[in-house]
């Protein structure tokens, strides 16, 4: 048994038999051959060899012919190295002396090459590296041991090891057969996080490499909870983890009795807990969950889980089964918020060195008209339907906003124009997410229906870490006193202009910090639907007072950790039924 540690991102557990992908994302099996098949397997090798000597050969012909011989050589390299004595006696070896089956040799081999040619750091060289795993991924596929995509025709279910999963290969993973995923990278906040929460799939992240290390297990835990991932475990702790599956379905059991109740303390104060949804098939656990209405619909899916760019009728349709379903609750659509590098369907930006800070969110939008109007037109039709809000993501001038808003009257006008049913009258706001936005509020309060803090990004811009980025995770902390008093400034500010603010980034989705939130003054937090449960339940065994004390306590604290150490004596000491839940 072996135990590794990484980032939770997304609670639950899984337990299953273990798919391993590698960076590439195709599976790298480990298996040996008996004796008496070493020369039937070599014999596969050779005609792998010979189909793929042909495919490059024919790739050479072709390119040569359409543009020159210079570019058609590529292939000829490829060729020369496909047919390199050294790698072919290396192959030969590990079949007929070790019994190695040819996809595990050739991977090995291949590998090797491609490492050992990247240590030399050479520009050239790990060119030419890749050219090798380019072999490598053919010669598999010609064997048989991959598909194009592993993660296509599953037909059990299965965890997921990877050394990275994308945000749109994570939303298209089929929740039938994938009950879990681990990450040798990756950061609490990142987008694939965020998609895994919505999936309500068990993930963990930021493990380091590990896959080397898996080895041939046959079955792996992944506790999205603590953050664990454990490799072939032992029957008392399969016991242990089984037994604690069956706990955790007896307690949201028992917290489904709450799914009619209002999210009131014990003092009366209504909170208003809306959800976060990534995909429109959440509503109905929103619904079930006893959600007051969507907070964040984020409109990226439609970007990600899909090879061509949405139209105005996709986005339509999407909008419009959300806002039928939720029926007269209110529906918050997040404009596009996505950056310019995860836009695959259109090249617009170009060797970006910091995508972070920069074409991403309402910049992107403003200036790609074409991809914003398109959505702008869906979100007024889809209106027509129920109680439809717009919030803009990442606003940080108020040129940003202003240029945001007329754009909205101009697609209206347009609409009007040709004759299509849609609403214009509906409620616009903004995220807050830049430090530069909190600082500024009073003013873009003039000009707006409604605010929503999005701690996800507020974190990382006011402690300059890399959301996604494992190697500073542990910087990356919501209860940072410094992220603390830009939140309680923005709710001052917003409560003073009598602005509605709410919080819908990942921190309310913690019990003991959507405590302290409500402490600050907020009366309105969006959560992922996993959370609801928990959340209100929190909520409903407090008073306004004793949040109070818990934010006044927390603001005087000096680091993150104290503040969570803070949080969960408190969390401990008001609603224990939550603890080690």
């Amino acid at each position: 048994m072996l135990e590794l540690h990484g980032i939770p991102v997304s609670p639950g557990v899984a337990i299953g038999p273990a798919l391993v992908l590698d960076p590439d994302g195709y599976s790298i099996p480990r298996c040996y051959i008996a004796a008496a098949d070493v020369a039937d397997e070599y014999d596969r090798l050779q005609h792998a060899v010979d189909a793929v000597s042909r495919s490059l050969e024919e790739n050479r012909l072709q390119t040569s012919a359409k543009l020159g011989n210079q570019t058609g050589d590529i292939f000829a390299a490829q060729l020369q190295m496909l047919h390199d004595p050294r790698l072919s006696a290396e192959l030969r070896r590990r079949i007929t002396d070790h019994q190695q089956s040819a996809a595990y040799a050739v991977s090995q081999v291949l590998h090797n090459y491609a490492d050992a040619m990247r240590r030399l750091k050479s520009s050239l060289l790990a060119e030419r590296a890749d050219d090798v795993l380019d072999i490598e991924k053919q010669l598999l596929l010609a064997l048989g041991a991959v598909t194009s995509n592993p993660l296509h025709n599953l037909t059990e279910e299965v965890i997921i090891l990877s050394h990275n999963l994308t945000p749109s290969e994570t939303a298209n993973l089929d929740r039938h057969f994938v009950k879990g995923f681990c990450t040798e990278t990756g950061g609490p906040g990142g987008h694939t996080a965020i998609v895994a929460k919505g999936l309500e799939m068990p993930a963990v992240v930021g493990i380091g490499e590990f896959l080397d290390r898996v080895g041939e297990a046959t079955q792996v835990i992944v506790d999205g909870d603590h953050g664990c991932l454990i490799l072939d475990p032992d029957e008392e702790t399969l016991k242990r983890y089984r037994t604690g599956q069956e706990r955790q379905r007896v307690f949201a059991r028992r917290l489904e009795e709450l799914r009619d109740q209002p999210a009131d303390t014990i003092d009366g104060t209504r909170i208003r807990l809306n959800a976060n949804i990534e995909f429109p098939h959440e509503v109905a656990s929103c619904l079930e969950r006893g959600a007051d209405g969507i907070g964040l619909y984020r409109t990226e899916f439609l970007y990600l889980s899909s090879e061509q760019e949405p139209s105005e009728e996709d986005h339509y349709q999407a909008y419009s089964q959300v806002v039928r379903a939720i029926g007269d609750r209110p529906v918050v659509i997040r404009t596009l918020d996505l950056g310019a590098d995860k836009m695959g369907h259109r090249p617009l930006a170009d060797n970006e060195h910091n995508p972070f800070l920069g074409l991403r969110s309402i910049r992107l939008s403003l200036k790609n008209q074409d991809l914003f109007r398109p959505q702008l037109r869906a979100v007024l039709r889809a209106a027509v339907h129920g109680d439809v809000w717009m919030m803009f993501p990442l606003i940080s001038t108020l040129s940003e906003l202003r240029q945001a808003r007329m754009l909205v009257n101009v697609v209206a006008e347009d609409l009007s124009e040709e004759g299509i049913p849609h609403r214009r009258d509906i409620p616009i706001g903004m995220m807050v997410e830049v430090p530069a936005a909190v600082l500024t509020l009073d003013r873009f309060a003039k000009e707006v229906d409604f605010f929503s803090i999005g701690t996800n990004d507020l974190v990382q811009y006011t402690l300059a870490v890399d959301r996604s980025n494992e190697y500073v995770a542990d910087l990356y902390q919501s209860s940072d006193p410094a992220v603390l008093r830009l939140i309680d400034h923005s709710v001052k500010v917003a409560n003073a202009a009598k602005v509605p603010v709410a919080v819908c980034g990942e921190m309310s989705s913690r019990p003991a910090r959507a405590l302290l939130l409500i402490g600050l003054g907020v009366r309105s937090l969006s959560v992922p639907p996993n959370a609801l449960p928990k959340v209100k339940k929190a909520i409903r065994t407090v008073s306004i007072q004793e949040c109070e004390e818990i934010a006044e306590r927390a603001m005087t604290l000096e680091s993150a950790r104290e503040v969570d150490i803070y949080l969960a004596d408190r969390l401990r000491e008001l609603v224990p039924e939550l603890i080690l839940r």
